[in-house]
């Protein structure tokens, strides 16, 4: 599958949203388009969200409406990605196939009147959603304006019990463990009398109280949305194979993967994709400025420079290559007149921060701002009034800024001095019960962002520290879908791996973690992790298990904190720096390891927090509890002493400098400002501006202004 070599910029466009329906108006397509060229886009995403329009009633459709927008597209030179319509079911057919509306784990139907109410398992949607994907691809297969299609979009927003989904996890878990014996005894379910002679003893999911069928049922369901994507994803390549003018140049193939919804593993739903793409939503104003002391989020919506970078690192890491941003913020967002537009400048920041770790495309949510319906203050590039704006001339920076770039950034790789463990199974096994910050007056119960709350520090803490981060997969790490060779190649290609809250480490994983801190890595384990096993079952190891002989302590106990305990540093990298442990601290007993850093508690005094030990050629540290922000950040800047923006000395506080390798081997640098004022860069080199072309000498001022960017090559 084909993929343009330049960066694209682009919006979701719905003509048939602002004109409901009626013919194309060819005046008013020129305009739309002409506007888009003025703002630089190359690309608009159309059809995914009105199944209703290209089937008005059961098998009759309305499939020519489309043909002006995109002939029109590509007289403009706008390329085009056209979606399958599957997510957004029309009432016809919930009236026609009422059994196929999803059940919510209070067992009521979720009803319809939003989106992805359905069982997308059940035959009767698939023999439907087959007949319209079949129907509007076919249709528009080989029309030279589309360069990719889009399968369903935002998959796995809910997890679905119904009965049907109920027996296909049954089966799944057949096909998995084999008998009832092995379940038995990889639940554990001798507790509680749980205990099960056949399958149809299985109780049902919305009464589990099990944290080992929690983390299966979890696991299950984004099996499910795997399943699912790659049946379109297939389908759509059948259908586009058929058709002579794509033989050559069949367009990608891609589904729009918002991160946190319930039920995605968005590594593995991406092996099914040609390329990975994301929503990328963020708040914008002073939720970009750096420093920045807010606390932090684990909302979908981006919160602080820290939280974008992540993201976009999160979206390179399915498929650890470039990926599409499908949409993000144009204007202010939101599903109510509460809205934070973008700053000045802030658009064009943001754009070249995406680039810098790997975007290939940025695509706004959306055009046209609907004058109706649930996102109306949801802005797009064109206001209400539909006359451009800010918003329509500041992307037009952007595009010109593309354009004169060209190809650079084609093949381009993001650098890292971190690689960062990410684990959805550790987020779904953390999220059962409460082994993270207590939450509200319930602390026996469940905590769904207990895994984040305690893993994203580490992330944050080395964005602090100026450090620019690679997230992993524990299946890329280990076993056969592994990307980077062995523990040793991975040791010297990343010379530092944070492992944070990785609750559900395989044997094979920890082995690996093992032998790549004595090929030379330093690994940075954090809490939680190297506790439970593959099941979530707490291991009987001395803890960290596997690690903790190698990393010189132990613990045996743990507790959550309900409020910031202090740290006191024994000398070494975290000397003179005022800390706090936060969230949950570990009882870490040293059997050789140094000290870095005790608690400051008549209880916690006689146990260590942090603790660092040579192993072979590298190196373990073990951080016991969720240090404060700037002790975290202190730890991070020690354990990778080089980062590879150091070569930046001096940056002002607001300053953050990224970098990508080019495809030539050449190195673009990336200067955000996220702030107010001038800031002023010296260079450390000769460079050249990437958009300019000028050559600036080594020793020069660069001066940026309001949140300002500067990309140079050098």
């Amino acid at each position: 599958m084909t993929q343009s070599s330049r960066l694209h910029l682009g919006a979701a466009y719905y003509y048939e949203y602002p004109h409901l329906g009626e013919t194309p108006d060819q005046d008013t397509l020129a305009r739309d388009m002409r506007q888009m060229r003025d703002a630089g886009l190359t690309l608009i995403r159309v059809g995914e969200s009105v199944w209703s329009t290209w089937e008005p009633r059961d098998g009759e459709f309305d499939l020519d409406w489309l043909e002006p927008v995109l002939d029109a597209a590509h007289a403009h030179g706008i390329a085009v990605i056209l979606g399958t319509p599957t997510y957004a079911i029309p009432i016809w057919l919930a009236q026609k196939h009422p059994e196929i509306v999803g059940t919510d784990a209070d067992g009521k139907d979720i009803g319809w009147g939003a989106r992805q109410e359905m069982d997308f398992t059940h035959p009767a949607f698939r023999e439907h959603a087959e007949r319209v994907i079949r129907e509007v691809v076919s249709r528009y297969a080989g029309h030279p304006s589309i360069v990719g299609y889009q399968v369903d979009n935002e998959p796995g927003l809910r997890i679905l019990y119904n009965d049907a989904i109920f027996a296909q996890f049954k089966e799944w878990l057949r096909a998995r463990y084999g008998d009832v014996d092995t379940l038995n005894t990889e639940w554990g379910l001798v507790y509680w009398s749980h205990r099960l002679t056949g399958w149809d003893e299985l109780w049902r999911p919305e009464t589990n109280f099990q944290p080992q069928y929690h983390l299966a049922w979890r696991r299950f369901q984004a099996s499910l949305v795997d399943d699912y994507i790659a049946w379109q994803a297939d389908l759509v390549r059948e259908i586009v194979s058929e058709n002579p003018a794509t033989a050559s140049a069949a367009p990608f193939v891609t589904t729009c993967i918002s991160y946190e919804q319930a039920a995605v593993q968005d590594a593995s739903l991406s092996k099914a994709l040609d390329v990975a793409s994301c929503n990328v939503y963020y708040l914008s104003q002073e939720g970009l400025a750096y420093p920045s002391d807010a606390e932090l989020s684990t909302d979908w919506v981006a919160n602080g420079t820290w939280g974008l970078y992540e993201l976009a690192d999160l979206a390179y890491s399915s498929k650890q290559a470039g990926f599409w941003v499908t949409e993000t913020n144009a204007g202010g967002i939101g599903q109510s007149a509460y809205n934070i537009p973008p700053y000045d400048g802030q658009l064009r920041q943001v754009a070249w921060a995406l680039v810098s770790r790997g975007a290939q495309a940025i695509e706004y949510w959306h055009w046209h701002t609907l004058h109706y319906g649930a996102e109306t203050y949801w802005i797009g590039l064109i206001p209400h009034d539909g006359e451009p704006g800010r918003i329509h001339s500041e992307v037009a920076q952007i595009g010109a800024d593309f354009e004169a770039v060209g190809d650079l950034f084609a093949g381009a790789t993001p650098d890292a001095d971190v690689a960062f463990l990410y684990s959805s199974d550790a987020k779904w096994a953390l999220s059962a019960y409460t082994l993270g910050q207590p939450q509200g007056e319930d602390r026996m119960g469940t905590n769904p962002d207990a895994y984040r709350q305690l893993a994203l520090p580490f992330y944050r803490a080395a964005f602090d520290a100026g450090l620019q981060v690679n997230l992993v997969r524990p299946d890329q790490l280990v076993g056969e879908q592994a990307l980077f060779g062995d523990a040793a190649a991975f040791a010297a290609a990343r010379p530092v791996l944070v492992v944070a809250a990785d609750f559900t480490a395989a044997d094979a994983t920890l082995q690996f973690f093992a032998d790549y801190a004595q090929a030379g890595g330093h690994l940075v384990l954090g809490p939680r992790s190297a506790y439970g096993d593959e099941e979530a079952r707490a291991r009987t190891d001395v803890k960290p298990a596997r690690l903790a002989t190698l990393a010189g302590v132990s613990y045996q106990e743990f507790q959550s904190l309900a409020s910031p305990v202090g740290l006191v540093a024994d000398g070494g990298p975290l000397s003179g720096v005022e800390g706090a442990a936060t969230q949950w601290a570990e009882y870490l007993r040293p059997e050789g390891a140094e000290v870095l850093a005790r608690y400051d508690h008549p209880h916690l005094a006689g146990y260590a927090a942090i603790t660092t030990m040579p192993v072979g050629e590298g190196r373990i540290t073990v951080a016991g509890t969720v240090a404060d922000q700037v002790t975290a950040a202190a730890l991070m800047g020690w354990a990778a002493p080089a980062p590879v923006a150091g070569v930046w000395d001096g940056l002002p506080e607001s300053v953050r400098a990224t970098s990508s390798t080019l495809a030539d081997g050449r190195r673009a640098w990336f200067l955000n400002h996220w702030g107010w004022g001038e800031a002023t860069v010296t260079v450390p080199f000769a460079v050249s501006d990437a958009v300019t072309g000028k050559e600036i000498a080594a020793g020069s001022a660069l001066e940026l202004t309001d949140w300002d960017v500067r990309v140079v090559l050098g």
